[in-house]
Formats: C-alpha cells, structure tokens, sequence
C-alpha cells in the first residue's frame, strides 16, 4: 500500500473535492461520484485525513483529449476545466491489474523508462495509446 507521505514527493499539486468541485463548475456530489465511477481518483491525506485529487488529472476543456484539441471557448458558454478524456480508461487497466487509487497515482506520477517521461505527462500530452499499453504489461 502506497503512503500519502510518499505521493506528497512524487505529485506536484494537489486539490481538494471542494476545489475540484469548483474548478470543473459541478458540486462536490457529483465529483464523489465522479471518484465512485472510475473517472478520477484521489486519496486521503494531510491532517486532517482530506480526499484529494491529483490537479494534473485537470485541464483546460479544449485540451480534454489532448490528441485532437479543440479551439478555446471564447464565449464562455462551455467549462473551463474539465477531467483529462484518456484517464478512465487507463484508471480500468490499472484496476484490472490490482491497483488501487494510491497505487494508481502513483504509477501515473513515476517516471517511465519506456515512455521517456512519466505516463500522466504522457497522457496529458496525447500519448494515450503508449501509456495504456505500458500499463496492460502490467497484468
């Protein structure tokens, strides 16, 4: 089982529920299920014990899937920020293969040998198909 303490050296940035909640324009219930689902993940730390989020799992809505960006919504009609599109899927083989959420954010936040880089700034940078077949290796 992976400490909070350790994730704290690897992970830049952290948000609580609360801000997550505000940042993506939705109330903190619905980012809980977002968490239930598979969608995000977080974990419980600092004193008090608060579930939080790594921020990286967050972008700007026109970068959500960062292999086909949109344009900026000018407008402001649409969110801001929203989840990173290519994190539910990864988040799927890292359970299949027996990782729980610190275990998850953990993976994401270590540098890969083979991917050249760690596989959430892989992702965040369009690399999808690369990082999901890293992780399946892992089954």
């Amino acid at each position: 089982m992976t400490d909070s303490a350790d994730l704290d050296k690897i992970v830049d940035s952290w948000l609580t529920l609360p801000d997550v909640a505000e940042r993506l324009g939705l109330d903190v219930g619905k980012v809980r299920r977002m968490i239930q689902e598979g969608r995000l993940a977080g974990v419980r730390r600092g004193e008090p014990r608060v579930l939080s989020v790594p921020e990286a799992f967050l972008v700007p809505a026109h970068l959500a899937n960062p292999s086909a960006p949109t344009r900026p919504d000018s407008d402001g009609d649409g969110p801001a920020w929203t989840v990173l599109a290519s994190l539910q899927g990864t988040f799927t083989v890292l359970g299949d293969a027996g990782f729980d959420e610190a275990e998850m954010i953990q993976w994401l936040f270590t540098e890969d040998e083979s991917l050249a880089a760690r596989p959430i700034d892989a992702l965040r940078s369009g690399g999808k198909t690369a990082v999901r077949r890293v992780a399946q290796a892992l089954l």
